[in-house]
């Protein structure tokens, strides 16, 4: 978290003192330009100072007149430092009669779930192996090295051309899991290298932006397959997903598309195009909106260095179609990756339910492999130690290799509270795409034909 706010020790309640409040007061305050928030039972007015988060403005607005204790902790990993610029934006204390949780939350389970994470802190679960991302960012280096090489000594024939395609695929998707990691802050010490190392990864390595996705990933995190909150489920009225908006649509006559064939063109707008397209745009956009000039610096020495190296090979053109095969060939991968453990589970709207319960009711488990570790950045690790997106949602700052270590305490604790979870193939979790997109579009056609 960053500076910002009021420069004062405290800012004094709505009673011109330091105030001491009650959860519906503290509720009151959700709409833009009026947002408090509860960390610790202490009361802060983040109304001005949102648009200050390095996270973005949108993920802190979405606790608006909630209990952010949770998602504090497992988005900070310096706490210590982060409540220091908190202070100018405290106005007082929940009254000691008020429960610490909102929204009846099971308090036994946030406890526990508490006690975990700090029993897990205390056995290093926390601590990154340098070596691990050392040797990750030496293999995407080197399938890029190689691919230029490929090109340099047996030319552009269509079969090696084929072959670097796929190389340069592989080292775009690898350094999109990597990115991921720097992006959570969850490899170097401070949070200031994280963020350095990030951009160059994002922006150098894949001509991204950092603050773009953090402003999209940090939402998801924090809201997981919750609507007007997950930009991830934002579908652009390209698709309806889960339950509840299909029926939603239907009843509303809404069809922008013939949804009940949903689960057939989405092999033609999903997979193809998200990257590609939309991401491409989204990108660019964000930068030059929001004036992210680092970002764009970072971003443009990626095409800088792509042209440089492709265009003497393939010339201008060639060089273009193959930077969007590469493209192309990227986006099914990420998609059908970030998207096995997230369209098949439950979207709905806000149930203020706790940390633990939301981030496993939006994911599910995929088996554990070597292949699939490395094929999906680990984030196939989802709640035992079969593999690790739930990992990845409970303790987004743990480094990804200490998954495993966790994965027997969280599924203890899942077992203790009857919170249910999945556990799929790589395959079988491919195919419920699918048939989850089907099933949605048969609940919008039941509902646009008879309600």
């Amino acid at each position: 978290m960053g500076g910002g706010g009021q420069q004062t020790d405290r800012i004094t309640g709505t009673n011109g003192r330091f105030g001491t409040y009650t959860w519906e007061e503290v509720q009151k305050h959700t709409k833009f330009g009026d947002q408090w928030i509860v960390v610790e039972r202490k009361v802060y007015n983040v109304s001005q100072w949102v648009k200050r988060h390095p996270g973005g403005l949108r993920i802190i607005g979405h606790y608006a007149g909630e209990d952010a204790t949770e998602a504090f902790t497992a988005f900070h990993p310096d706490l210590q430092l982060v409540r220091k610029y908190m202070k100018p934006l405290l106005i007082g204390e929940l009254e000691a009669s008020e429960p610490s949780q909102d929204c009846q939350k099971n308090a036994a389970l946030v406890e526990d779930f508490r006690a975990l994470r700090e029993h897990l802190e205390a056995e290093g679960c926390f601590k990154t192996q340098p070596l691990f991302f050392i040797l990750h960012l030496g293999h995407i280096l080197l399938l890029e090295a190689i691919a230029l090489m490929l090109v340099w000594c047996f030319g552009t024939g269509w079969i090696n051309t084929a072959i670097v395609a796929v190389l340069m695929a592989t080292a775009q998707s690898q350094a999109g899991w990597l990115q991921h990691d720097f992006g959570h802050l969850s490899v170097c010490k401070t949070s200031r290298w994280n963020h350095l190392v990030h951009k160059f990864v994002i922006g150098h390595l894949k001509g991204a932006s950092a603050g773009w996705w953090n402003h999209r990933h940090f939402q998801h995190h924090a809201k997981p397959n919750v609507f007007k909150k997950d930009p991830d489920v934002n579908m652009l009225n390209a698709f309806v997903v889960g339950k509840v908006q299909p029926v939603e649509y239907g009843v509303k006559k809404i069809k922008h598309l013939p949804y009940n064939h949903q689960h057939k063109y989405f092999f033609f707008i999903g997979p193809p195009l998200l990257i590609p397209v939309y991401f491409q745009f989204q990108i660019f956009h964000n930068m030059i909106l929001h004036g992210l000039w680092v970002d764009l610096a970072w971003c443009i020495s990626y095409y800088v260095r792509y042209f440089l190296c492709y265009t003497q090979f393939y010339g201008v053109f060639w060089a273009v179609i193959l930077f969007n095969f590469v493209r192309f060939m990227e986006s099914h991968w990420f998609v059908w990756v970030t998207q096995m453990s997230h369209i098949p589970m439950n979207i709905d709207y806000e149930k203020h339910q706790d940390w633990l319960s939301m981030q496993l009711v939006a994911t599910c488990n995929i088996e554990q492999s070597p292949f699939n570790d490395w094929f999906s950045g680990h984030l196939n690790f989802q709640i035992d130690a079969k593999m690790a997106s739930v990992y990845l949602r409970l303790f987004p700052t743990m480094p990804r290799h200490n998954y495993w270590r966790a994965a027997p305490h969280a599924r203890a604790l899942c077992d203790k509270y009857g919170v249910k979870y999945q556990e799929k193939t790589l395959y079988g979790a491919f195919a419920d795409i699918i048939r989850s997109l089907e099933k949605s579009g048969e609940l919008w056609l039941d509902a646009y034909l008879n309600k």
